[in-house]
């Protein structure tokens, strides 16, 4: 009952918070109004425009904060970075039609706030009379200045006042159940009017996807730079030395057998220095064992690799593509070389799980360590947002200063 009673005083008090936004348009809109002649007698309306879309923005992000908690998904913001200066920012106002939409917002919430507000607590109060409605009757048997509604609409007639019990209990009902679909109602509304727009959202992906496709062959020509210069500063000279070594060696075998010896020994070891390095190179770029395994053949590999304990959970039922499955595994590796270097972790989890309906792939990596992860400190996680961010993936880092740090990343992964 007191979760219930909880409920209601929340509910209503949301339904009050909604008018009272509202109840800031006709003001804000009439500010508007007279800002426009205002701006034709010495453009002094101008700053007055700024001031109210400033006021505006304001009480439309605080209205899309609510209806994020309502609606449990993000409201985000379509607003656009303005310049410096009151000319500038001001056409750059009144060329952002998210301007117009909150304009137009402003009118529709305060209509819409004080219709749920009213009706929220008029149900309760029309409830409250009508369960009461005989009581009434009994303490007030003649009329006074300000009677009940019921007994206005009865004429207090005894067997009218009874009937009236039971539409009580179901205004009650309806009174406790009416509430969260008005604030749902109102939530939508502010999803609606002051979200980004389609072509909005379509413009921003458009311009995210450029910014991480460039990202994206900016890292593939550092990683070829780093490839070329391990094949010319290691493989390569290893294998041009053997071959010279062979080279005297083969002049030398007839006079000189054993020193022929001798290098073709030396030789054979360069070989097998530049094979294993070709090996680390090639299992950087991309590891057999991923190849050979998949996904979670290759995630048990590194934990049987690591100093310190590590606990996976992998729920994959199906091998992914080569490229999405390499990008989360070397995600996956620079997280825990990340963990191991840096957090002093004594533990960590990893989870793979392929979510939704199989169009998502789901990481999270979780240590023990002292936290304070922050990828503006170092490398190694903007390395991974930008590994993520080829593929539209998405990384969300949660490490307080005292730990632990959780990596919860995403893939598209539909085939």
């Amino acid at each position: 009952m007191r979760q219930k009673i909880a409920r209601v005083a929340r509910e209503q008090g949301q339904l009050l918070a909604g008018a009272a936004i509202g109840l800031a348009a006709p003001f804000l809109l009439l500010l508007m109004l007279i800002s426009v002649p205002a701006s034709l007698a010495g453009g002094l309306g101008i700053l007055l425009f700024v001031t109210v879309a400033w006021l505006t923005r304001r009480l439309a992000d605080l209205q899309r904060r609510r209806a994020t908690t309502v609606l449990g998904g993000p409201v985000t913001s379509p607003y656009s970075p303005l310049p410096t200066g009151i000319l500038a920012r001001t056409r750059a106002l009144l060329g952002d039609p998210a301007t117009w939409r909150d304009l137009t917002w402003l009118p529709c919430q305060f209509a819409m706030g004080v219709i749920c507000v009213t009706l929220g607590l008029g149900l309760w109060l029309a409830a409250v009379q009508c369960m009461f409605a005989p009581l009434l009757r009994v303490l007030l048997p003649a009329r006074t200045t300000f009677d009940p509604v019921v007994l206005e609409i009865t004429g207090r007639s005894g067997p009218l006042t009874w009937l009236l019990v039971p539409v009580g209990v179901g205004l009650v009902l309806l009174a406790y159940r009416l509430p969260r679909h008005l604030v749902t109602g109102q939530a939508r509304l502010a999803s609606a009017l002051l979200g980004p727009t389609s072509t909005a959202r379509l413009t921003a992906r458009v311009d995210r996807l450029t910014a991480t496709r460039a990202a994206a062959v900016d890292a593939s020509a550092v990683e070829l730079r780093r490839v070329e210069r391990d094949l010319h500063d290691g493989a390569q000279v290893r294998l041009v030395a053997a071959t010279m070594n062979l080279g005297i060696a083969e002049d030398v075998i007839d006079a000189d057998p054993a020193s022929a010896k001798a290098l073709m020994a030396e030789a054979k070891a360069g070989v097998g220095v530049a094979l294993t390095e070709l090996r680390d190179l090639v299992r950087g770029i991309h590891p057999p064992v991923l190849a050979d395994r998949g996904l979670a053949g290759a995630v048990q590999a590194l934990a049987l690799t690591s100093g310190i304990p590590i606990e996976l959970d992998l729920r994959l039922d199906r091998r992914l593509a080569a490229p999405v499955e390499s990008a989360a595994y070397f995600v996956i590796a620079e997280s825990l070389a990340n963990a191991i270097r840096h957090s002093g972790a004594h533990r960590i989890q990893v989870a793979v799980a392929v979510a939704g309906d199989g169009d998502a792939l789901r990481i999270t990596v979780h240590d023990d360590g002292r936290g304070g992860a922050d990828p503006s400190r170092g490398t190694g996680l903007r390395g991974i947002q930008r590994r993520l961010s080829a593929f539209d993936g998405t990384l969300s880092i949660t490490s307080p200063p005292d730990g632990p740090t959780v990596l919860d990343m995403e893939l598209p992964c539909a085939s």
